[in-house]
This record gives C-alpha cells, sequence and structure tokens, in this order.
C-alpha cells in the first residue's frame, strides 16, 4: 500500500502548517501530493479509494498520496474548509491547493 494515512501531527510535518494563515501557504514536501480527506463510514469515499490506491502505486516515485480520516482529524478538516466528504487536495510544488469534492474518476485524479 504506497497510500500514507496522516494524523494530525504528521500533517504537520509532511504536509503543511494548517494553523498558518492561508496567505502563507508553504507545502513541506518534496514532490506534489493529493490529500483525500474521507471518513470510513462514507459510500462515496469507499468508491474513491481504490483509485488513489492505484495512483499511489503507479506514481509513487511521482507523488506523495495521504488520507486524513475527518472524524479523527476534525481540527485539520475543519482548517481546510472540509464541509462534505470526500473532498480531495491537489497540492503542487510551488502555488496553493487546488480542491475537489466528491467522488472523482481516476481520469480526473490523473488529469
Amino acid at each position: 500500500m504506497n497510500v500514507i494515512h496522516l494524523n494530525e501531527a504528521e500533517f504537520l510535518r509532511r504536509v503543511a502548517d494548517y494553523r498558518a494563515p492561508r496567505a502563507e501557504w508553504r507545502y513541506l514536501g518534496d514532490r506534489p501530493a493529493i490529500v483525500d480527506f474521507y471518513a470510513e463510514w462514507c459510500g462515496p469515499c469507499r468508491a474513491l479509494a481504490p483509485a488513489l490506491e492505484e495512483i499511489a502505486s503507479v506514481y509513487k516515485d511521482d507523488i506523495f498520496v495521504y488520507k486524513v480520516n475527518v472524524d479523527q482529524c476534525e481540527v485539520l478538516a475543519d482548517a481546510y474548509d472540509v464541509r462534505s466528504i470526500p473532498t480531495t487536495l491537489f497540492i503542487p510544488m510551488k502555488g496553493h491547493p487546488v480542491k475537489m469534492v466528491g467522488a472523482i474518476s481516476k481520469k480526473e485524479i490523473e488529469r
């Protein structure tokens, strides 16, 4: 499994300081990332999971694929204004993340 599950402390270490103002966004990783905000009980989240696993496996040397359980990381989810799940953040090396809400296809993820 190449998907990395994060708690709030790991998110702070690997992705960004979610406590900082959004204007001060600074990605901490050394390659682009996808962050999936999900819940175990969420049907669309479970439907998205296999596509993310495949992406993580195929692109393991090029990107990080992270998962954040919103039930265990409520403060983190709130910091990124996650109101519906799944919510996916696409994080480039430079610039701000792009957020997509809802189950998305593997083709959309790759795009």
